[in-house]
């Protein structure tokens, strides 16, 4: 059914020459005045004001006459066409033209198309008339506008090509898919063509929506002193790219959500001093944009901007580069305009980060385009404590932030959103409830990011009764710290019962070292998808390396077991990794094992030294119920419990640990207890055939 409009307002004051001309060449050299003038009647009466035949709207059937209708328009035609040299396009919308001519590289004829575009999405009655046209392709669209638009053809096809500046720059599109001139011709936002013709507006007007100035860091460059090793490479080359105007520069950064790679773009262009713009993924309304349309502003952007000290932030890209459903095929925005892509990545002038949450789902022929590819990492332990003591402001107590410090998975945002709530509510419960308050924030998080809640206890910590040299090894423990303290780096593989102390010790050594620890166990690093596993160990060695690190990973038998007695091929990918990683890493590295039987013959050779950690010697065991006592502040052992303690053959470090814990809730009163509940443990092992029995 045809669309008909009833206000019969003198409109036609309001639509410019311009417009009525266009119309007009729609009406006569294409035909369309039989749709328009009927046998009995205009067919719409908002067309017949806009081009001043008002006089014709309502007329009766008496009074009417096609003919001379007809006549009319042609007359009224020709009068604009008379004076075709005279109309100009309406102020604001010539010096829109006209700047963005100048800004973007566009001749005559693309200006002209672009104006056309902007009145065809503004004033309704060029769009009534060209719905007259019916069912468009591409080919008889850029037939139609040689004639409405008075252009060769062939300049019509070049400006409207995938090659043409329109296209490149991202103003204006060609929907194939579509078929009426409205929906075809596709402008970059929904609010451009409102703002180029109703006034004098700047690059930031036109980019409204889709690219927006970036609100202030939030952090600074010292909060990301985990990653100083790149920022070192990253600040001079930025430096040398300002100075020399280098195009082609790209900065892929991705990691886990809420690592803080946002607040680093930002921080990071803050301390250079550059503007800092977003290609936005949301627009003024909230409404999702897409990637399409984002790469578009994009490619608009880096034209505005090519001569500011600016920087260009494409956040979350995974919606132009990952494909939107792999299933059946659909491209992403990148791969479907993957040669324009490519382009884009080594000509743009203005430099530009993205960033990733998922860079597996991009496609790796993009990925090397970029000049550095980098992953924000979760910082470790003692900057993550940093950060929880800038955010918490004194609102946490600082053994409670130590232990919520010790979580692995915790991120710069999720703290910042959790001090952020506790900081609101600070005056409306106890101060006593805060901290509870704020580890529940926490945990619910973590627990809806599968991880792991914070630590009810310091997991790090080691005991106050805590002696290298009450650790039985076959190794002096103390002049291999002082080793590798001197060497600063060593690779060592500590193997033995498990509860001998090998866990402790790398955690005494770390302290001893003055390095971080950095504590990876299988089910930290395993994972059920095929080749996850490989990328989680590579990037825990390399999360160490770059930190400084002490690496410690326990029950390694798991990632080097006997390649011989593999049955899938990942278990063997997971092998050559493991020993791949070990092979390379110069830094301190302890792995632990249990199994030292099952270890693959190849991963030998990869440690500096091996040492065996065994059961307790007899007088080790006498010092370390000694101690014990002492902390619980029990009575010290007489003569008969330090002959009893001693005939606990397998009796470990681990085992008086269990007992100590146990003790906040099941005191001890008196060192006879110990013994007991310590030979219980020693019962429970496969190498106790049967119990002591001494009392």
């Amino acid at each position: 059914m045809r669309r008909r409009y009833n206000n019969h307002t003198n409109v036609d004051k309001d639509i410019p020459e311009i417009a009525q001309l266009w119309i007009c060449r729609v009406l006569v050299h294409l035909g369309m005045h039989k749709k328009f003038i009927e046998k009995t009647r205009l067919d719409n009466d908002s067309l017949a004001f806009a081009i001043g035949m008002s006089e014709w709207v309502d007329k009766n059937s008496d009074d009417y006459n096609a003919i001379e209708c007809l006549s009319e328009l042609k007359r009224i035609h020709a009068s604009l066409e008379r004076k075709v040299k005279k109309i100009t396009l309406p102020k604001s919308l010539a010096t829109n033209i006209a700047h963005l001519t100048k800004l973007v590289g566009l001749n005559d004829t693309e200006s002209t198309v672009l104006a056309f575009a902007v009145m065809l999405d503004t004033i309704s009655p060029i769009e009534t008339v060209t719905d007259y046209l019916g069912n468009l392709t591409t080919i008889k669209m850029c037939r139609s506008l040689s004639v409405i638009l008075d252009r060769p053809e062939n300049e019509i096809k070049e400006a409207l090509s995938m090659q043409g500046i329109l296209h490149r720059s991202g103003l204006l599109t060609i929907d194939r898919q579509c078929q009426s001139m409205d929906y075809k011709i596709d402008l970059l936002t929904n609010t451009f063509a409102d703002t180029l013709i109703s006034t004098i507006a700047s690059p930031n007007d036109y980019l409204k929506g889709v690219v927006t100035p970036s609100s202030a860091p939030e952090l600074s460059m010292d909060d990301y002193e985990h990653i100083q090793p790149f920022i070192d490479i990253l600040q001079p080359y930025f430096s040398h790219t300002l100075k020399t105007a280098r195009r082609g520069v790209n900065i892929l950064i991705h990691g886990a959500p809420g690592t803080g790679k946002s607040q680093f773009v930002k921080a990071f262009s803050h301390s250079l001093g550059c503007e800092l713009f977003d290609i936005a993924n949301e627009d003024n309304e909230g409404d999702s944009v897409n990637g399409e349309r984002r790469l578009r502003a994009y490619s608009l952007a880096q034209n505005f901007f090519a001569k500011r000290r600016a920087i260009l932030f494409f956040d979350e890209v995974e919606d132009v580069f990952a494909s939107e459903n792999p299933f059946f095929g659909k491209k992403s925005p990148a791969q479907s305009r993957k040669g324009w892509m490519n382009k884009t990545l080594e000509e743009n002038p203005v430099p530009a980060f993205w960033v990733s949450n998922a860079i597996g789902q991009i496609d790796p022929a993009f990925i090397r385009r970029f000049d550095m590819v980098f992953e924000l990492p979760i910082p470790p332990k003692n900057q993550r404590t940093k950060i929880i003591e800038q955010n918490c402001s004194g609102l946490i107590a600082a053994e409670t932030i130590t232990r919520i410090a010790e979580s692995e998975q915790l991120s710069p945002a999720v703290v910042a959103r959790a001090c952020a709530v506790i900081d609101s509510i600070k005056g409306e419960i106890p101060q006593h409830e805060l901290t509870a308050s704020f580890e529940r924030l926490i945990n619910n998080t973590l627990k809806a990011q599968h991880h792991a809640p914070i630590p009810k206890h310091k997991a790090s910590e080691l005991p106050a009764y805590y002696d290298a040299t009450l650790t039985n090894a076959d190794i002096d423990l103390i002049a291999i710290a002082d080793g590798i303290k001197h060497a600063d780096s060593g690779r060592l593989c500590l193997y033995g019962p498990a509860g001998t102390g090998k866990t402790a010790y790398g955690r005494w050594l770390a302290e001893y070292l003055g390095k971080p620890l950095i504590l990876e166990k299988v089910s930290d690093l395993q994972s059920m998808y095929v080749g996850e596993t490989e990328q989680n160990i590579a990037r825990a060695f390399e999360r160490a390396q770059e930190a400084g690190a002490l690496l410690m990973i326990d029950e390694v038998d798991s990632f080097l077991q006997d390649r011989r007695n593999a049955t899938r091929s990942w278990e063997t990918t997971q092998v050559n990794e493991m020993l791949t990683q070990i092979e390379s890493y110069c830094g301190v590295l302890i792995v632990s094992t249990n199994l030292m039987d099952n270890l693959d013959p190849a991963s030998l050779r990869r440690f500096d030294l091996k040492a065996k950690f065994d059961y307790l010697k007899p007088e080790q065991a006498v010092t370390l119920l000694s101690r014990c006592a002492e902390q619980l502040k029990i009575s010290a052992p007489n003569e008969r419990e330090n002959r009893d303690i001693q005939q606990l053959k397998t009796l470990t470090p681990g085992d008086f640990a269990t007992i100590m814990r146990q003790s906040r809730f099941r005191p001890l009163t008196e060192v006879a207890q110990l013994i007991r509940a310590l030979e219980s443990e020693c019962n429970l092992k496969p190498e106790t055939s049967k119990a002591i029995g001494f009392y």
